[in-house]
């Protein structure tokens, strides 16, 4: 579930998520290593947070980012969707 918030967008993973796999997607994405996120996203990015437990974590974005290119760029993480290809 994605979420815009007054601070940014909100994502809710439910399921068979770990949240091992968010943090690490987290820490790609602070070191300029997300897969499937433009440039011009990343920067529009100022806060990324991660909480909660496996099988409910929720990961909270903060900048001025639509719901509608964070969900993009997820659709394409190899870390949330291990077997998207290219």
């Amino acid at each position: 579930m994605y979420l815009k918030t007054g601070e940014g967008v909100k994502i809710a993973f439910t399921g068979e998520v770990e949240k091992q796999n968010i943090v690490k997607m987290v820490e790609n994405c602070a070191t300029g290593q997300c897969e499937g996120m433009s440039d011009e996203t990343k920067a529009k990015i100022t806060n990324m947070e991660v909480s909660g437990k496996d099988g409910e974590v929720n990961l909270n974005l903060s900048g001025d980012v639509s719901k509608e290119e964070i969900e993009a760029a997820l659709a394409k993480s190899k870390v949330i969707n291990p077997d998207t290809c290219c």
